[in-house]
């Protein structure tokens, strides 16, 4: 594992493509370690890795619902390790990491699994703007 100036931590996953498909609501990513995954904007968007969404701990983490609809509007390198996503709703926080990319692309079905079930738990849904 390489370390990038502030300590940020990278393990080899390259993009070899990032591509915004269908007007921004899919963030398409190819690896040269392998993979290539098709990212919809709202599961980006709820997975966000901002401090707003995340929170400072694991129990400070946000679930947010209403984010069906939403497109990633643009896309900012941020030194050589990742990417700004900007959304449709304003929100531009978080840098998204080649690893973190990787991860969310890798384990989409478990991740998504635990967000629906917590929209479910706190009362939230894909299309009704809210958070808990």
């Amino acid at each position: 594992m390489k370390k990038l100036s502030k300590g940020v931590k990278v393990s080899g996953h390259w993009p070899s493509e990032l591509r915004l498909r269908e007007k921004g609501r899919i963030l398409y990513v190819r690896f040269e370690t392998g993979g290539e995954y098709a990212l919809g904007a709202e599961y980006l968007r709820v997975m966000s890795p901002s401090a707003e969404v995340q929170g400072h701990s694991a129990k400070d983490r946000v679930t947010i619902g209403g984010k069906r609809d939403c497109a990633v509007i643009g896309v900012d390198p941020v030194g050589s390790y990742g990417v700004r996503l900007s959304f449709d709703d304003m929100h531009t926080t978080g840098i998204f990491t080649w690893d973190y990319l990787f991860d969310l692309g890798a384990h989409f079905s478990e991740k998504w699994a635990l967000y629906e079930a917590e929209l479910k738990a706190k009362g939230l849904d894909r299309d009704r703007p809210g958070q808990a």
